[in-house]
């Protein structure tokens, strides 16, 4: 791996370069708390747990404390990769007919209000990591987070716009959500104040995860869960655990590649799209021959992307509930195959992508967000998390500030039937009590023959998640980008449903003319994917600031 990220092609600016530790994440305060835990005597662990807190408080749009998500952690001493599931459950009282409005499904019950609140999994998970894992005390990790609420923030560019965007006048919006979030208009670099959480952030600070999952704070995510509608009860709450799991792994050029199993769909989309291109370019010289930015190369890249959602939508779900051939669609025979089916010229008919078989019956991005680890013993978190759509299910557990998730919308409430991601499925991802929805998140870490951390990354955005943290790492391992040119580089989306390739703007007319001889069906997107990415090379670390986000990563 000599040379990685080395490479040949500019950044400008350069990436972050330190040499022992280093957090990337969506806001330089959050980085710059990750980064005071570890000087703090903590590690890669307690890094993530301080910065995903701190993140929940700065870009509340896009994670917090009524979330969940999943990490991948990579412990150096033993050289062990585990993996935790601390996605949202469904409430036990919860059934597809609660989503039925006048004889038909009803998507806004998933997406506002109380029926969209599923059993929030980040406070659990956090907790675990540290226990398990960390170095510090959990208080000590939420100590930045609480701060940053009580004593206000510089409101981000990004947040100022989520802010500003929020309808006022939507019926049945939740008027604690809209006092807090909707009153006074904040612009970018207004300091705000959130002195509700910063109280809740203090019980969790003194009494551990228990503070928020039992007793007061827990009443009052019930009370404005019922109120609103929904059914979560106490009984949810209290017996929420996050789930270990095995991580999903695969080769790819000389290096084992981590990322997270069901119920994320992210691990088995990347490893997939990782296996179509090495088979399809099993050597430097074959990736030479057509090059990063020709439409041979993306044409091909969004066949691989097609073949990952199309069995994405058909066979992936909660693995506790159903069964998934995860062997066979992470084994490099498959993704040979796939790769043979990949016309140069042309796309195939619908049907085809992914393990043959009937697609399902007929049937925007807000609030996700990933921070990448290494500290200086090697360790490493790649962590995604989310409130699903932009400011979860627009509802505020009463005086407690925690804004909760609308995750129930990413099951297939309808078979077939696409959810605010366009993104469709089977009975695999149907609603259930205690079930964890499918997920995009992609939490991933690289590790080289002698088990040094190479790659650590992941991305936010829906969907697009899959896609940004397949080409962000692959313009470090197969080009040789830095680290700030491999997150800044032009992206493509494809989900195989809708039919439709998305590019973003800065990529070249006469590439997009060359995908559309090909047959693809293009789209401009203003943007795919918010990346934080962290490369180890031989000489440091380098992270690259995500163009598309507030992002600034921060180290020693």
């Amino acid at each position: 791996m000599h040379g990685i990220a080395g490479g040949a092609v500019a950044a400008t600016p350069p990436p972050l370069r330190v040499a022992h530790a280093a957090v990337a994440s969506d806001h330089p305060l959050a980085s710059a708390t990750g980064v005071a835990a570890l000087k703090a005597g903590g590690n890669a662990v307690d890094a993530a747990c301080a910065t995903a807190l701190a993140l929940g408080v700065v870009h509340p749009d896009s994670s917090g404390i009524g979330g969940g998500g999943f990490a991948i952690i990579y412990l150096a001493k033993p050289k062990k990769t585990v993996a935790l599931d601390f996605r949202e459950r469904a409430p036990a009282a919860i059934t597809p007919a609660l989503y039925v409005k006048n004889g038909k499904v009803d998507p806004e019950l998933s997406q506002h209000g109380g029926l969209a609140v599923a059993v929030p999994g980040e406070v659990r998970g956090l907790s675990e990591m540290v226990r398990r894992w960390g170095k510090l005390p959990f208080g000590r990790c939420v100590d930045g987070a609480q701060r940053l609420a009580a004593k206000g923030f510089p409101v981000s560019w990004r947040l100022a716009q989520s802010l500003g965007a929020i309808d006022r006048k939507a019926p049945g919006g939740d008027k604690k959500f809209l006092e807090i979030f909707a009153g006074k208009p904040l612009a970018a670099g207004d300091v705000w104040r959130r002195p509700d959480l910063a109280a809740t952030l203090g019980k969790l600070r003194a009494g551990g995860a228990d503070a928020f999952y039992k007793g007061e704070v827990a009443s009052e995510i019930v009370k404005a869960v019922h109120a609103a509608g929904g059914v979560l009860d106490a009984a949810d709450l209290a017996g929420y655990a996050a789930t270990d799991r095995t991580p999903l792994a695969t080769d790819y050029r000389g290096l084992r590649v981590y990322s997270m199993p069901p119920s994320s769909s992210g691990g088995v989309a990347l490893i997939e799209t990782l296996g179509i291109l090495a088979a399809h370019y099993p050597t430097e010289a074959d990736l030479a021959r057509d090059g990063r930015e020709s439409s041979a190369y993306l044409h091909v890249l969004a066949e691989a992307f097609k073949h990952g959602f199309a069995d994405r939508a058909r066979f992936l779900g909660d693995t506790d509930f159903v069964p998934v051939d995860l062997a066979h669609l992470t084994s490099a025979p498959y993704h040979a195959e796939l790769a043979r089916r990949i016309k140069l010229d042309g796309v195939l008919p619908r049907d085809a992508y992914g393990t043959l078989g009937a697609p399902p019956a007929p049937r925007r991005d807000g609030g996700t967000t990933h921070l990448s680890v290494i500290d200086a013993d090697g360790n490493a978190v790649a962590l995604t998390t989310t409130v699903n759509l932009g400011f979860g299910a627009h509802l505020v557990a009463g005086k407690t500030g925690i804004l909760l998730n609308d995750q129930m919308d990413d099951f297939s409430l309808e078979p077939g039937v696409p959810n605010a991601f366009g993104l469709i499925g089977n009975e695999q991802n149907a609603v259930a009590p205690h079930k964890r929805p499918l997920s995009s998140m992609t939490p991933t870490i690289a590790v080289d023959g002698s088990g040094q951390v190479r790659v650590v990354v992941g991305a936010a955005g829906g969907p697009t998640i899959i896609s940004s943290t397949a080409q962000v790492f692959l313009n470090v391992v197969d080009w040789k980008m830095d680290a700030q040119a491999a997150v800044s580089a032009p992206r493509i989306h494809h989900q195989w449903f809708p039919d439709l390739l998305g590019i973003e703007g800065d990529v070249p007319r006469d590439v997009v003319d060359g995908l559309q001889k090909r047959g693809q069906k293009v789209k401009e997107f203003p943007h795919i994917g918010a990346v934080n990415l962290l490369v180890r090379t031989d000489k440091g670390i380098e992270a690259g600031a995500e163009p598309r986000s507030p992002s600034a990563p921060a180290g020693y």
